[in-house]
């Protein structure tokens, strides 16, 4: 097993984790629901963490298919970029989750407002994962760029 499968094994976790924590955070916060609050907030946390792995092993995976034919480098650089900005929008709505977990846990009237904050910024960032995730994609599977030729071929 190399970087790039494992890196094909782990990216989907940071997007469809995001995504889940962004649904229970938001039923939370809409219904006023401490308990499923504090469940959306720690699976924000988990999110974040989660997101390491697929992180890490990104640029080995990008060493080890660059080389390969019909592999477009510039995919491969628009795709890094993208996951870059995302995976730190996560790290961001994580850190704002521990935080708001720190307060829910103090009965801090800004709680709920960091709450509201940790959404915005999950829900941004879960945007940008999924963004990353098909420009990802894109390396790899042909048929799913415009005009199914590579960047680098036109």
């Amino acid at each position: 097993m190399n970087q790039a499968h494992l890196h094909l094994i782990v990216n989907h976790v940071p997007i469809l984790g995001s995504l889940f924590a962004v649904a229970l955070l938001g039923a939370g916060v809409v219904q006023r629901n401490l308990t499923l609050t504090k469940a959306g907030l720690v699976a924000v946390l988990a999110a974040g963490l989660l997101g390491l792995p697929a992180h890490l092993t990104g640029a080995g995976a990008a060493a080890i298919v660059q080389d390969m034919p019909r592999v477009s480098r510039a995919l491969i650089q628009a795709h890094a970029g993208a996951a870059e900005i995302g995976f730190w929008a996560l790290e961001g709505a994580a850190a704002l989750a521990l935080f708001g977990l720190l307060l829910l846990k103090n009965a801090s009237p800004r709680a709920r407002l960091l709450a509201l904050l940790t959404l915005a910024a999950a829900a941004l960032s879960f945007g940008l994962l999924a963004r990353a995730g098909n420009l990802g994609g894109q390396i790899r599977h042909t048929e799913t760029r415009e005009g199914f030729g590579t960047p680098d071929e036109l």
